[in-house]
């Protein structure tokens, strides 16, 4: 038996910055109230025409990743892609990377969890490296939120929130079951999934027929929809108890961990959690003020900048955790 452990991580975001004062200018709303409910004071969405996509800048982050890690792209044997965002409705961006990359046929995997994606991501690769199936994981994270957003007053209460971005993290096998990922944690919550919701174009209510045979210019289901009170009771609630999971599950105490990257869904739930855990400003990584909510993007990118600037070290205990639609929450513990 093996652990695994992250040896590259990479990101990437659009060039295009949108500020809360940009948005002022689409839909009733201002600075002030936006930063005042979510921290957020911008964040990147893709211009059309650039070329990026989900796919794409899930490629940008992965070779990054890649080369970082100081493999070939041929040295990877799976790839794993979380997104809500899609390209295409099917086959998913698991194959696009695989093709761009120009990686032989390896299997890719695509994870559809929204915001906890990533966390869920990481703990199949996780596995697959645990048991010997794998040696090298590319795992990413991927959202392209812009393009599917209400930008008009009546979908601000979403729209504000999220943003467009990639992250990527190469895993591999760790002989020294004392370093890499510890353990991971998963949970779903189905009875609440349409508190947090993109119903069409799926083909549970009304099939693709039906859409076309309506042609409603105000069909509200391609947009989604968010209960942001219920889901903010629900996250902290889950946050802290699958943290406490992990560190319970290795015999650590909160004051072990050296770093929490939480998926960045709303600066109030993280500074929330924060104080609950009464964990320092140098123990939580928060980045969601410059880039908003990337859903299955949020924490590999937040992760990889921690780690660029320096903020978890060999040997640092890291603890990533994340709540979204579904709902499903989960946690991942490591051993820098």
């Amino acid at each position: 038996m093996y652990n695994s452990k992250i040896i590259g991580l990479g990101h990437y975001v659009p060039d295009n910055v949108v500020t809360n004062d940009d948005l002022s200018k689409m839909m009733d709303t201002n600075d002030e109230w936006i930063q005042e409910r979510t921290g957020i004071k911008e964040r990147r969405w893709v211009v059309k025409g650039t070329g990026d996509t989900t796919a794409t800048m899930g490629v940008k982050a992965a070779k990054i990743a890649i080369e970082r890690a100081g493999i070939d792209k041929d040295d990877i044997d799976f790839i794993i892609f979380a997104t809500l965002s899609p390209d295409m409705y099917f086959p998913g961006p698991g194959v696009q990377v695989q093709h761009a990359l120009d990686i032989k046929t390896v299997g890719a995997l695509d994870v559809r969890n929204q915001c906890s994606g990533f966390v869920y991501a990481i703990s199949v690769a996780d596995n697959f490296i645990k048991t010997g199936m794998y040696k090298n994981v590319l795992v990413i994270g991927s959202e392209l939120h812009s393009h599917g957003l209400d930008k008009t007053t009546r979908g601000r209460g979403v729209s504000v929130i999220f943003g467009d971005g990639a992250g990527a993290a190469v895993l591999t096998r760790e002989e020294d079951t004392s370093k890499g990922i510890l353990s991971t944690h998963l949970h779903s919550q189905g009875e609440h999934a349409e508190e947090l919701v993109l119903i069409a174009p799926g083909m549970g209510k009304r099939w693709v027929n039906d859409i076309l045979a309506e042609n409603d210019p105000n069909d509200e289901s391609y947009f989604p929809y968010m209960n942001g009170q219920f889901v903010f009771k629900n996250a902290v609630v889950r946050f802290s108890e699958v943290i406490m999971e992990g560190l319970m599950k290795n015999n650590l105490q909160v004051d072990d961990i050296d770093m929490l990257i939480p998926h960045q869904a709303n600066l109030r739930i993280a500074q929330f959690i924060q104080r609950k855990f009464k964990l320092e400003d140098d123990q939580v990584f928060n980045n969601i003020q410059k880039y908003g909510n990337t859903t299955a993007a949020s924490i590999p990118i937040a992760l990889t900048e921690a780690w660029e600037e320096g903020k978890i070290k060999e040997g640092d205990t890291v603890v990533l955790a994340a709540f979204g639609s579904g709902f499903t929450w989960g946690s991942v513990i490591m051993k820098w």
